[in-house]
């Protein structure tokens, strides 16, 4: 196989076909690793600002305390790399559905394994987020009713656009409410979307939260040229849990 491609893996799994590639990026002679479920691209290296973006504005309010975060969707990781590198941060627990990505992290098949898997803080736990998020033993399931200050979501493209229909009753106000049972007092839900703020979601998290806001995040566009953009929401509790 032509060293510019490599197909990594690739796995059937419940959710349909997913595959782990690298190809040589002409223009920056750099590997982009991507990843694809069925024909739909997933994430790229390329992209990753928005990714980033969600842990460093997620956490940005949190008071400077020992910090226990959770994030739903692990992806290349770079969510939980930039969990990992707030030094309040003292345990994070990553949950991702596919136990084929954990292994990719595990076996050191995608960049940033290596960081995620030597870090003491961080675990990585197979198990479905929006199922656990709805139930009331909650996210760790070595500790139920375990909280978090900090919850953070990386899953869907968008409340709008769901990888599986079952997704899209977290994003309802029943579904929030669900969630709070999992945070502290004064703690945070923020979500990364591919699409431009909802108003409509961001109504949901109001009527829930006692705070919330959408913020753009642009980033150069290394295929189309110009900017791009995502969204990071971010809500928080109130002192007493709703």
């Amino acid at each position: 196989m032509s060293a510019r491609f490599q197909e990594i893996d690739w796995r059937p799994t419940a959710m349909g076909d997913i595959s782990l590639r690298r190809r040589r990026d002409p223009a920056s002679g750099t590997d982009v690793y991507e990843v694809k479920l069925g024909d739909e691209f997933l994430m790229s290296s390329l992209f990753t600002a928005g990714e980033i973006a969600l842990a460093e504005i997620g956490l940005a309010t949190l008071p400077d305390a020992e910090l226990d975060v959770a994030v739903g969707g692990l992806g290349l990781g770079y969510t939980a790399e930039a969990v990992l590198d707030d030094p309040r941060v003292r345990s994070l627990a990553v949950i991702e559905t596919l136990a084929e990505v954990i292994d990719w992290h595990q076996r050191g098949l995608v960049p940033l394994g290596p960081r995620l898997t030597s870090d003491v803080r961080c675990r990585l736990v197979q198990g479905d987020f929006f199922a656990m998020a709805a139930d009331a033993r909650g996210l760790d399931p070595k500790e139920p009713g375990r909280r978090f200050h900090a919850i953070l979501l990386d899953v869907d493209h968008s409340p709008r656009h769901v990888l599986h229909p079952r997704h899209a009753a977290l994003y309802q106000p029943a579904g929030l409410r669900a969630l709070t049972g999992h945070l502290h007092p004064d703690g945070v839900f923020a979500l990364w979307s591919n699409d431009p703020p909802d108003e409509q979601f961001t109504s949901a998290l109001t009527e829930v939260f006692a705070h919330a806001a959408a913020h753009v995040v642009d980033f150069g566009n290394p295929l189309q040229g110009g900017t791009s953009s995502n969204t990071v929401y971010v809500a928080r509790t109130g002192p007493q849990l709703p």
